[in-house]
């Protein structure tokens, strides 16, 4: 390897600087191509194409991204692999921020990489850097090199070359996981229709942690709470907001999916909390909740935090744009709501699956009522209008006084008790210290009871009675009764 020569006041020693530089912590390969997404986001592309090859068989793969931007002038060009070569240096109204983005993703994942760029039809100019020759001592030459032919509209390349940092050996793995990774990164531009993004030719769909527009067996997740909002001075003295959403997946009706049915649609490895910047995703994982740790009943709400560029310094944006450290400021002014609201909805996960746990066990007694219903009493509904009962039996928190509610819709009689009554814990905790049989029998004909007083203050609410004051009556009077016991 040749040594290169540099005087004493030189800054950087090329040679060295250059290995250096590959080791800029992108986490992925996904990571790495996101800066130059967002460089085509900036240029105003509404179309970005990556393609992944491998030139040689058994060699190393090449990946090549081009956008329809609105490209680079020969000096633009000229910068653009100068480690902070950029006229944008520290601005805060889109993606870059430092100009360090396209040299250092670069060359963390591909010894040479080489860009090119043309506006408005004209011959395009090339520019490039390649690891191996620096470090052998050659001088670094980012003069633009005019190509041949004529190129047409406005766009840039950008082509990585002898990529020896992929640890996928099989592309199609590779494929695959950037489609899901930059699908949830890019979710909102290629919602909103700002973008289009393909892999190899095969479109990148959004990808939403919050499962919002997920729809598995007819049902989504949805949002807890309307989005908070918390407005934060930067320290040029201008405000910015911080969004917050939360979002609940549906328990009752995907738990009983199988693990790979979860993993696919995002429930498992798919939770904690996604951070915006600008709308596209720059970090994930379990940030400002507080004491909260991450359970697995966590799987199963989300959190999505939004910010402004304006608010950098509060999230403590890296140079690369994976990570946030908030600041101390952005904890106190976040910390203490997002943690309770994590302990809320950690608790009513938890209540969902007791619920389902509930639903269950009930399933035996409301088999046994719905056998029965045919030589009852007809209750007759609008729209199917009569013919037998289905029952279910649930549990949540009602108000004190009321020990249960029943509500008669599409023929199935829907009969909620209230975990917080006397009753709830009086009947149901002596079942846990009888024999699997004598509690199965016991609980039957406790449900049995439940449900027939249920349909039958229904059937007299039909027929012109008004039962609802003596069933608050009777439950008021059980449940002080049993405080007495």
């Amino acid at each position: 390897m040749g040594r290169q020569t540099h005087r004493k006041d030189d800054l950087l020693v090329s040679s060295n600087f250059i290995r250096a530089v590959r080791e800029s912590g992108y986490v992925s390969l996904a990571t790495a191509l996101a800066e130059l997404i967002d460089n085509s986001l900036q240029a105003s592309a509404t179309a970005v194409e990556v393609t992944i090859t491998r030139p040689k068989a058994g060699g190393l793969p090449e990946i090549r991204v081009e956008d329809n931007g609105e490209g680079m002038s020969r000096s633009q060009l000229e910068a653009c692999l100068r480690f902070g070569g950029t006229s944008r240096f520290d601005e805060r109204q889109s993606f870059g921020r430092f100009g360090m983005g396209l040299p250092a993703a670069s060359l963390s994942q591909a010894r040479r990489v080489e860009v090119t760029s043309w506006q408005n039809g004209h011959t395009a100019n090339q520019v490039f850097l390649d690891v191996d020759a620096i470090a052998a001592g050659a001088p670094v030459d980012l003069r633009a090199a005019r190509q041949t032919g004529v190129s047409t509209g406005s766009g840039c390349l950008v082509i990585w070359r002898d990529c020896d940092r992929i640890e996928y050996q099989r592309l199609a793995w590779l494929e695959r996981a950037l489609r899901r990774d930059l699908g949830r990164m890019y979710r909102r531009f290629l919602r909103n229709g700002g973008l289009t993004l393909t892999i190899n030719g095969t479109r990148v769909d959004p990808v939403d942690p919050l499962l919002l527009t997920a729809k598995v067996e007819g049902h989504s997740a949805r949002l807890a709470f309307e989005p908070l909002r918390y407005e934060l001075a930067a320290s040029s003295g201008e405000t910015a907001f911080v969004t917050v959403r939360f979002a609940m997946l549906p328990v009752h009706h995907w738990h009983h999916l199988d693990n790979v049915t979860k993993r696919r649609i995002g429930i498992v490895g798919g939770a904690g909390v996604s951070i915006l910047r600008a709308g596209r995703e720059i970090a994930t994982g379990w940030h400002l909740m507080g004491a909260k740790r991450r359970e697995n009943y966590d799987d199963w709400w989300r959190c999505e935090i939004e910010f402004d560029p304006i608010l950098d310094e509060h999230f403590g944006i890296t140079i690369n744009k994976q990570g946030i450290r908030p600041s101390q400021v952005l904890q106190e002014a976040l910390g203490p709501e997002l943690e309770s609201i994590a302990r809320l909805l950690n608790s009513r996960v938890r209540h969902a699956f007791e619920e389902v746990k509930f639903q269950a066990a009930t399933e035996a007694s409301c088999r046994i009522a719905e056998a029965a219903d045919v030589d009852l009493p007809v209750i007759r509904t609008a729209g199917k209008g009569s013919g037998a009962l289905s029952y279910r039996i649930g549990s949540e928190q009602l108000p004190i006084e009321t020990m249960f509610t029943s509500v008669l819709k599409r023929r199935t009689l829907d009969v909620t008790l209230n975990i917080d009554h006397p009753a709830f814990a009086a009947l149901y905790r002596p079942l846990q210290a009888l024999s699997d049989e004598a509690a199965a029998e016991l609980r039957i004909a406790l449900e049995l009871f439940l449900l027939s007083l249920a349909r039958t203050t229904t059937l007299l609410d039909r027929d012109g009675h008004n039962c609802d004051a003596l069933l608050q009556l009777w439950s008021r009077t059980y449940g002080r009764m049993l405080q007495k016991s």
